[in-house]
């Protein structure tokens, strides 16, 4: 049955992106209806339709949802905002959201031009009074503009900028909501230079908006804001070039960073956050040396704390908020190792024990990272790092699958063989075994025994 049917005799609008999607002919996955009326009964008439859950959103706003289960689409019942529809779409944030669709048939109403400036690619904000009623919309005026490649009209602009200092006091998770989307959007670029250039980075991540100028060492070409955006553009050239770059290791990297992560990402759409954070401790970190050199000491461990503060913010997952301070922590390590090469078993045991459970996605953002340094020598040391970060990523890829290595020996019968509490010193000496497995070098019970008791006796125990 079509909705039209399951809804007879309601007076009913399939309203808001919805209308505005149809029209755009881009895939619908959620669709919201605005009734005259209570919502509850004809949100309970269509999950009885299609066998699905319904339930109540809002008890303040009378909202329900059904879900339905064999096409994952999602409904929301809404009443009316307002004594008519017409009312209702003035209470919207854009015009091209301000369209409606009459679910019995009819003529599409649309009172405030949305389908000219869909045909315009432009987004109009409904007055000063639409961001009035929500400080989250002119955020997600940059969201739109990512994901529909629109462009705001002059006024929207002025509004907007005069709007964007409020952003911050909506709700942390709506905030995270709208950057989800934002930069995960086809058009993210275009999106965050819009939002900074709006004064919306600065009031949802001020973290970000202060890398602007914020100069660096001559091994950069821009400012770290500057460098920061780049980094994020060579990560999403990255997703196209996996099989490129990493040649037969491409296909399970691809697998791996399309896994889900949390928070309705995937461990690759995770990684471009990783990519807009991954430097945020570098202007509280910033000194110059007697020589004129401009460092960032410690600004990996810096920014970790801060991506723990901002995700606490945004009441983020734990699990992202874990995944994205683990990148910023270890952003640096695998350039440390470009002129260690040809590094041994144990250095690429060490780099993996130590980026864990990070390990393959910061070898690919430190790529990223590398590819966005273009100042001094930069071709010669680009190269030198892909040529690393392809063979670390091989190993990375092989721990992801397999785990760390098997110590052959279990805890509590080396303490027997070694007469040995357990405590600190067993535990040493397993991770020494643990790193000795993974070069090799003690691969039986017995060959584990005996370096676990040499490595007792040198140490004095």
């Amino acid at each position: 049955m079509s909705l039209a049917e399951i809804l007879a005799g309601t007076d009913a609008w399939v309203v808001g992106g919805t209308v505005r999607d149809e029209l755009l002919e881009r895939p619908i996955r959620d669709v919201d209806v605005a009734v005259a009326g209570d919502p509850e009964p004809p949100a309970r008439a269509l999950a009885a339709a299609v066998r699905g859950p319904v339930f109540s959103l809002s008890e303040a706003f009378g909202a329900w949802r059904v879900i339905e289960r064999s096409t994952a689409r999602v409904y929301d019942f809404s009443p009316l905002q307002g004594e008519t529809i017409e009312e209702d779409l003035g209470r919207r944030d854009f015009t091209v959201n301000a369209i409606a669709r009459p679910v019995a048939g009819g003529d599409l109403i649309d009172p405030f031009g949305g389908r000219a400036d869909l045909a315009r690619e432009t987004l109009r904000v409904l007055g000063p009074e639409a961001y009035e009623r929500d400080p989250l919309r002119p955020l997600r005026l940059a969201r739109l503009a990512a994901e529909l490649a629109f462009v705001p009209d002059p006024e929207t602009e002025r509004l907007t900028l005069a709007a964007a200092p409020r952003t911050g006091e909506a709700a942390g998770e709506r905030v995270f909501a709208e950057l989800r989307r934002l930069v995960i959007a086809p058009g993210v670029l275009a999106g965050l230079e819009l939002a900074d250039r709006l004064g919306l980075v600065r009031a949802v991540l001020p973290e970000l908006a202060d890398l602007h100028d914020v100069e660096q060492s001559h091994y950069h070409h821009l400012d770290v804001y500057g460098h920061t955006v780049e980094v994020l553009e060579r990560q999403i050239e990255l997703e196209g070039r996996l099989e490129e770059i990493f040649g037969a290791l491409g296909p399970r990297l691809r697998a791996t960073v399309d896994e889900p992560l949390a928070d309705e990402l995937t461990r690759g759409q995770a990684l471009r956050f990783g990519a807009l954070l991954h430097d945020i401790g570098k202007p509280a970190t910033r000194a110059v040396r007697a020589d004129g050199r401009i460092t960032f000491m410690s600004h990996d461990r810096v920014g970790r704390d801060m991506i723990r503060v901002l995700c606490g913010r945004l009441r983020t997952s734990e699990r992202l908020s874990q995944f994205l301070q683990g990148l910023t922590r270890h952003h640096l390590r695998l350039g440390f190792l470009v002129h260690e090469r040809p590094l041994d078993r144990r250095a690429v045991y060490r780099y993996l024990k130590r980026t864990s459970p990070v390990e393959v996605e910061v070898t690919l953002l430190s790529c990223a990272d590398r590819m966005a340094t273009r100042g001094r020598h930069a071709e010669r040391a680009t190269r030198a790092h892909l040529d690393l970060a392809r063979e670390l990523m091989a190993a990375a890829l092989d721990w992801r699958a397999n785990g760390p290595p098997k110590v052959p020996v279990r805890g509590d019968e080396l303490a027997r063989e070694l007469g040995i509490e357990p405590g600190p010193e067993l535990g040493r000496l397993l991770a020494e075994l643990e790193e000795a497995a993974y070069a090799g070098e003690a691969d039986t019970r017995a060959e584990a025994v005996a370096l676990a008791r040499r490595l007792r006796d040198n140490s004095g125990g």
